[in-house]
C-alpha cells in the first residue's frame, strides 16, 4: 500500500507500470505521466509533485532516497505480470492506492516554477504549445521548442583565467578557454569538460539570468575529460538537467545539443545518433572509450553541454569534434552519460576517481627496447618492478634484474610482460589505463603477461591507483 503522510488526506488511484523493477510510466487520476526512474528518487519526487502530490510518500520493500529529507521513497509488491514489451523484457504493472496530502503552504504554481521541486516536464510544454499554437508547428517543432523550453536555463556559460607573465616575468591574469557546463544538482553542481578548465587559476559560471559568479573545482577525470565545479546557490533556483541512459541509444535516434557554440550562450543544434561505442583517442594520447557519435552540429565553446534525447534526458556530455577546418563537419563525441554517472560521485567525494591498479612499476616498449633485450614480443608493457607485498607479487609476477638507462628512464629488464587485461588487449600503457577505467579496487580482473617463451594467464584482485599513476 502507498500512502502519504498528513493529517488531511484523500484518496487516489495510482497506476504504475514497472520495466525490471522502475517505475517507467503509469496514471495518476487522470493523467498520464511516462518517464525512466533509474534509481533516481530526485527526478521522482519532483514528477508525482509535480502532479499535486507532496508531503513524505511511503510504500515498501527497495528503498530509493533523496539527499534532502523531503521524499523518502520505497518500492514494493509489483507483482501482477501483465506481458513483454517488445524487447521481449517483461513489464509488471499494479493498481495502487494513495492517500494525498498538498500542504497549505506549498502552492501548485510554485511546484511547477521551482526548478528546486520540479524538473519541467516536456509533454506538458507540448501541450501548451499545441494550446497557444495549434497546428501551426509541426509534432517535430513542437518537441524540440519543448525540449528547449524545459532545459536551456540549465546550460551554463563556463569561462576561466589562467596566469601570463610580461617580459619582466610577472605574473598577470589573462582570459583562457571558454565552453559549456550542466547544472546536475539543485546545489549548484555543475558538470563540464576537463579540458575546458584545465590550467585555470579561476573559473567563472553565466546562468542564464545572466548571473555570473566564480566557481570551484571539486574535481577533475582526465580519462574521460570531466570536470565537477560547485557553484553556491544563495538562495537561487536552478533549473537541472536530468539524467538518462545511454545504454539503450541506437544508431539513427534523434538528438539535441545545447551549449554556448562561439560564445553565443545556449544554442540549440539537432541531429541523430550516428555511430556507438566509438573510442576516441585524446591530445592527451589516452583513449575514452563507448564515445557517442552524433552529427549534431558542435562547435568550439559547445564542450561541456548536453547530448539530450528526444525526451529531454541527457545522454552524453559533448566533447569533441573531429575536423579539418576547427568547425563542425558533422562528426562529434559525447562522453556516454552512463560514464558520467559512475564517475561522479567519486569527483564530488574524492576530487579524483578511485580506480582499480596492479602493483608494478610499468614501462611502455618501444623498438630500440626490444632489439637491445631480444624481447619476444614488439607490443604490451614490461614490468620493471613488482612492489612487494602488492597483488602483482601475490600472483606470482615477476619483475627486472637488469638495470639500463634510456634518457631520464630507469628500466629493470628481465620481468613480465603484460599484454591483456579485463579481456582487454595492452600494447602500451595507455592501453593500460584504458584497460582499468571502468574498474573499482577490490575488483577481479584476469590477466595475461609473456615471460620467456610462456603465456601466463592469471586472475589479479585490484588494488588503489596510487596518486604517482594518476593521469593527469
Amino acid at each position: 500500500m502507498l500512502s502519504a503522510i498528513g493529517e488531511e488526506s484523500s484518496l487516489l488511484q495510482i497506476r504504475v507500470g514497472v520495466h525490471k523493477g522502475k517505475v517507467v510510466a503509469g496514471v495518476i487520476g487522470e493523467k498520464k505521466f511516462s518517464y525512466d526512474l533509474w534509481g533516481d528518487a530526485v527526478n521522482t519526487a519532483s514528477r508525482l509533485e509535480s502532479h499535486g502530490i507532496a508531503g513524505k510518500i511511503q510504500c515498501s520493500e527497495a528503498v530509493v532516497e533523496k539527499a534532502d529529507p523531503v521524499f523518502v521513497f520505497e518500492q514494493r509488491g509489483f507483482v501482477e505480470l501483465k506481458g513483454k514489451d517488445k524487447s521481449d523484457n517483461v513489464v509488471q504493472e499494479s493498481s495502487l492506492e494513495s492517500s494525498k496530502n498538498i500542504s497549505n503552504t506549498v502552492k501548485k504554481d510554485v511546484l511547477q516554477t521551482s526548478p528546486e521541486r520540479n524538473i519541467p516536464d516536456i509533454q506538458e510544454n507540448i501541450d501548451y504549445l499545441i494550446a497557444e499554437r495549434g497546428n501551426e508547428l509541426t509534432k517535430w517543432e513542437l518537441e524540440n521548442i519543448a525540449i528547449y523550453d524545459a532545459r536551456n536555463e540549465g546550460v551554463v556559460n563556463v569561462t576561466t583565467e589562467t596566469v601570463g607573465y610580461t617580459w619582466f616575468f610577472e605574473p598577470v591574469p589573462r582570459r583562457g578557454t571558454s565552453g559549456s557546463g550542466i547544472l546536475i544538482d539543485k546545489k549548484g553542481y555543475i558538470l563540464t569538460n576537463r579540458h575546458v578548465i584545465n590550467n585555470a587559476t579561476k573559473v567563472f559560471v553565466t546562468f542564464a539570468d545572466g548571473t555570473t559568479g566564480e566557481s570551484k573545482v571539486l574535481g577533475t577525470d582526465a580519462e574521460n575529460d570531466l570536470a565537477i565545479l560547485r557553484f553556491e546557490p544563495k538562495g537561487k533556483h536552478f533549473t537541472v538537467i536530468p539524467m538518462g541512459t545511454s545504454k539503450r541509444l541506437r544508431v539513427g535516434q534523434k538528438v539535441l545539443a545545447i551549449g554556448n557554440p562561439f560564445a553565443l550562450d545556449r544554442t540549440l543544434t539537432i541531429g541523430i545518433v550516428s555511430g556507438l561505442g566509438r573510442p576516441v583517442r585524446t591530445d592527451g594520447n589516452l583513449v575514452i572509450s563507448n564515445m557517442i557519435q552524433t552529427d549534431t552540429s558542435i562547435n568550439p565553446g559547445n564542450s561541456g553541454g548536453p547530448l539530450l534525447d528526444n525526451k529531454g534526458y541527457m545522454i552524453g556530455v559533448n566533447t569533441m569534434i573531429y575536423s579539418t577546418s576547427g568547425g563542425s563537419n558533422g562528426v562529434g563525441f559525447a562522453v556516454p552519460v552512463d560514464t558520467v554517472k559512475r564517475v561522479v560521485p567519486d569527483l564530488i567525494t574524492y576530487g579524483y576517481v578511485r580506480r582499480g591498479w596492479i602493483d608494478i612499476e610499468p614501462r611502455q616498449l618501444f623498438s630500440q627496447l626490444v632489439d637491445y633485450a631480444h624481447l619476444p614480443v614488439s607490443k604490451g608493457v614490461l614490468v620493471s618492478k613488482v612492489l612487494p607485498g602488492g597483488n602483482a607479487e601475490a600472483i606470482g609476477m615477476k619483475g627486472g634484474n637488469e638495470k639500463i638507462e634510456y634518457g631520464r628512464t630507469i628500466v629493470y629488464l628481465g620481468g613480465d610482460i603484460i599484454v591483456s587485461i579485463d579481456g582487454i588487449p595492452v600494447e602500451g600503457i595507455s592501453d593500460m589505463y584504458e584497460a582499468l577505467e571502468d574498474n573499482v579496487p577490490g575488483e577481479k580482473v584476469d590477466i595475461e603477461y609473456i615471460r620467456g617463451k610462456k603465456r601466463i594467464k592469471s586472475t589479479i584482485i585490484l588494488s588503489e591507483r596510487p596518486e604517482d599513476f594518476r593521469w593527469d
